[in-house]
């Protein structure tokens, strides 16, 4: 492949090196404002500064609604000599939220026909991607990759690794941060054909990452595959941030909420009784939310006469969201309100909770009661995990951080990506000594 097919950071592709080649295919990655891209981010940072030379395929940043500045990105990639090839990206009604597409008037009604399909054909929201990743890496041969990394959602990476992998005849690697989805209007048919898919590619895969362990089924192609790669924290990046002077003792939660999973009432439940404790007339405090469902919040904050003690502050970048909570008393993280205690809620361990982590906050993580988030508690110190059935639990722990009570820093630092990635890096080298290529490790 010519040098002039990418763009290319402080260390150009050159042909076959001892520098070890990933294809990284990374769908959400900056300048896209998507939590998301705190993990492809900095995989490809710190596997750069291990010495591999990182290719990130990813949309182009025009396709996205919200996005950080992009020649700020493009200089960073030049600095942590990351390549990039960035490839269109059809089909961006079926996630209008978050790409650029006609929405208004025949568009909005044309563009939710065509979302309602999909998901009942169970067809992924970046499916318009696929064939511009096949055309913009069109020019790659086989000595220009050594091993493929794929990370989901959205699950057409899965889909494109497998592809890219047959024509290169490189091994591929699929990373999860999410479950693959299954919609309930899914017809059964098509179900059926998602879950095979996904058990063909996991099977085809020399490793399957996920960020926790109890994130995917237990299935016989999986056994002896699969790692866990948490999420985490860029020191760096924290060291950057500047606490938000709020005045007072802040509550804070940044983020979304997605219902039935993953509601607000649980915590404002606890905020009201929390209002009524004597600890309550002598700090003043208030609950701070950072996010673009405003109105939602609103809402509910009515609902439990919270609005006077509530603050809410819109879409905000990245930078903004962080100074907040490192300014904060507590934050709140939230990952599911139901009561069953399905595997997959089990396993949802989200980014939120590794930002408080690294800025050495203390945190409410309202969860399921046996989950994969109680190991990463033990060891880092700083969080305390209670149901949200629990209201009493929740309110008895916030009145113990409004009285100068709340837990303790271990070991926060066995979650920063210079840690973890020495455990990628491993991974990778091993998929490229089970495919018979051990020249470049």
């Amino acid at each position: 492949m010519t040098r002039s097919a990418f763009e290319i950071g402080s260390a150009a592709i050159t042909p076959r090196s001892a520098r070890p080649r990933v294809l990284f295919l990374a769908f959400y990655f900056p300048p896209a404002q998507s939590s998301a891209c705190v993990r492809t981010w900095n995989m490809a940072k710190y596997l750069a500064r291990l010495g591999w030379e990182v290719t990130v395929v990813t949309p182009d940043p025009y396709v996205w609604r919200n996005a950080d500045i992009a020649e700020r990105v493009t200089l960073e990639l030049r600095q942590e000599g990351i390549a990039r090839i960035s490839t269109g990206l059809k089909w961006r009604c079926l996630s209008p939220d978050h790409l650029r597409c006609w929405n208004d008037g025949f568009g909005w009604v044309l563009g939710g026909l065509c979302r309602n399909v999909a998901r009942r054909m169970g067809i992924d929201r970046a499916f318009g991607w696929t064939k511009e990743v096949m055309r913009a890496c069109s020019g790659l041969t086989r000595d220009d990759v050594d091993v493929i990394l794929a990370t989901g959602d959205p699950f057409s990476a899965f889909m494109l690794a497998k592809r890219l992998s047959d024509k290169l005849q490189r091994p591929y690697i699929l990373d999860y941060r999410d479950p693959w989805p299954t919609h309930d209007e899914t017809v059964p048919f098509r179900r059926l054909a998602v879950r095979r898919l996904e058990q063909d590619l996991i099977a085809g895969a020399k490793s399957v990452i996920a960020i926790s362990g109890s994130l995917l089924r237990c299935s016989p192609e999986i056994d002896g595959k699969l790692h866990v790669v948490t999420n985490g924290f860029d020191p760096e990046e924290m060291a950057r941030v500047r606490a938000k002077a709020f005045g007072h003792f802040a509550i804070v939660y940044a983020g979304t909420f997605s219902p039935p999973k993953r509601t607000l009432a649980p915590l404002l439940a606890a905020l009201k009784r929390l209002r009524e404790k004597p600890v309550s007339e002598s700090v003043k405090w208030l609950f701070h939310y950072y996010g673009p469902q405003g109105d939602y919040v609103h809402d509910e904050a009515k609902h439990f006469g919270l609005t006077e003690r509530l603050v809410v502050h819109g879409r905000v970048t990245r930078a903004e969201a962080l100074s907040a909570i490192r300014g904060a008393g507590v934050t709140i993280v939230i990952t599911s309100v139901l009561e069953e205690k399905a595997v997959a809620d089990r396993g949802i361990v989200t980014g939120k909770l590794f930002d408080a982590l690294g800025l050495r906050v203390p945190v409410l993580l309202i969860g399921p009661s046996q989950s994969d988030a109680e190991a990463i508690i033990n060891t880092s110190g700083l969080v305390h995990l209670v149901s949200a059935s629990n209201t009493d639990g929740i309110a008895g722990f916030l009145e113990a951080v409004l009285s100068g009570e709340s837990p303790k820093e271990q070991n926060p630092e066995a979650y920063a990506w210079p840690h973890l990635i020495q455990k990628l890096d491993a991974i990778l080298c091993q998929a490229m000594s089970l495919a018979g290529d051990t020249s470049t490790i």
